[in-house]
């Protein structure tokens, strides 16, 4: 595809699937180590279904990789990322840590972010300073007793701290953030790296565009949460090239007629992707997924995640997982574990799609999530249509 500037949208969902790791045997190559830095960012999310979503991303592209081996991956001593904000709170490569200092410089200009900093925060870092790693428990706990948003000082502070860069998380203890010094933790010679907001936010769309293969300026906006003057720098790094991504236009994709409606890695133009689709379970916070325009305009998938609407009114489940079979969003399922048992509350197969030819691709995904997370039998309570019920339930591994 050397040179090419015109993409079927059927080729920008290869590129964007390759891209993704979601195409090919050189996808798993490096374990999860690897697969953080192609995709730039794994989303985090305190939900665990059939496991937290930072697992399911990892095993979405690599297959039933030890779940330990997932965490020591991501966290490591030394370090090998950090958490911090990007499209929302992700774990990042800890080479990126340079690159958000235009989202640090902006936290400590404003001193606030969802709640007031309280002026105990230099005691706090001090403390750190002084006793080593803590976590909410070591300095009093994380609320004050209400709701999850009531925060005590504590917690407040320390997350403050981490958004202006002089704590930082780069491992978890039982799901708790474990904070210490950044100048412990970040190797001196990324602490000491400079960079102004510009080239921040170019080095920052290099990355995004690179993650996500094809993508418009929305995506790209999603995938960084950019916003106000950092969204003019990335208008300003896409018109001059400086992102070093190339514009395409893809059918169908909205944009002015005769004009590029997107931008390319030019890498990933470079060759015809080419290698087995990956058939798995989606986490909703999945990159490949995470922005629901895109996986729309990509996929045609319509997909909302509804475990924030009330149980009655809810269609689909409480956290409905899409299933990526043959390059394609066949169905969702939402699942749920009764001791050693995978459970199907409910599964939907896209409208349109034969229950005969796509059984076999829901078999393989609903086994492969079971077995890995350690249960040895599925169980499909309510299917649409009905008819892949005792198919299913017939399978046994």
């Amino acid at each position: 595809m050397t040179g090419t500037t015109d993409l079927t949208l059927d080729e920008a969902r290869r590129i964007i699937l390759r891209s993704q790791g979601m195409i090919g045997a050189d996808a798993r190559k490096g374990g999860a180590h690897a697969m953080l830095r192609r995709l730039g960012a794994v989303q985090l999310d305190t939900i665990s279904v059939l496991a937290r979503s930072h697992e399911l991303v990892a095993y979405a592209r690599l297959g039933a990789v030890g779940r330990a081996s997932i965490e020591r991956a991501y966290w490591h001593n030394p370090a090998q990322s950090f958490e911090y904000w990007c499209h929302a709170a992700c774990i990042l490569p800890v080479e990126h840590w340079p690159l958000y200092s235009f989202r640090r410089r902006a936290y400590r200009k404003r001193r606030y972010r969802w709640h007031e900093v309280p002026d105990s925060v230099d005691k706090l870092l001090e403390q750190v300073r002084e006793q080593g790693p803590l976590t909410t428990s070591d300095v009093g706990g994380a609320k004050n007793g209400g709701p999850w948003w009531d925060w005590s000082d504590s917690k407040i502070g320390l997350e403050w701290l981490l958004d202006i860069g002089e704590l930082v998380c780069s491992r978890r203890v039982g799901w708790r953030r474990v904070y210490d010094l950044a100048e412990r933790v970040i190797p001196a010679e990324l602490l000491a790296a400079d960079l102004s907001d510009e080239e921040c936010v170019v080095r920052l769309a290099a990355v995004a565009g690179r993650s996500l293969g094809v993508a418009n300026r929305t995506d790209l906006i999603d995938f960084l949460r950019l916003k106000g003057e950092y969204a003019a720098m990335l208008d300003e790094a896409l018109r001059s090239g400086a992102a070093g991504l190339v514009p395409v236009t893809v059918a169908g994709w909205p944009g002015k007629k005769g004009s590029p409606n997107a931008w390319a890695d030019p890498v990933a133009l470079e060759s015809e992707p080419r290698g087995r689709h990956r058939t798995t379970l989606l986490s909703p916070f999945d990159s490949l997924i995470w922005h629901r325009g895109r996986t729309e305009r990509v996929f045609g998938f319509q997909y909302t995640l509804e475990l924030y609407v009330p149980k009655h009114k809810r269609v689909h489940g409480y956290f409905t997982m899409p299933v990526l079979a043959g390059g394609r969003l066949i169905g969702r399922v939402d699942p749920a574990r009764e001791g050693s048992t995978l459970v199907i509350r409910q599964l939907h197969l896209e409208p349109g799609l034969s229950p005969a030819k796509w059984a076999g691709a829901l078999e393989d995904a609903l086994w492969s999530a079971a077995e890995w997370v350690g249960c040895d039998t599925v169980r499909v309570e309510r299917a649409d249509p009905p008819e892949l019920v005792p198919i299913l339930n017939a399978t046994a591994r």
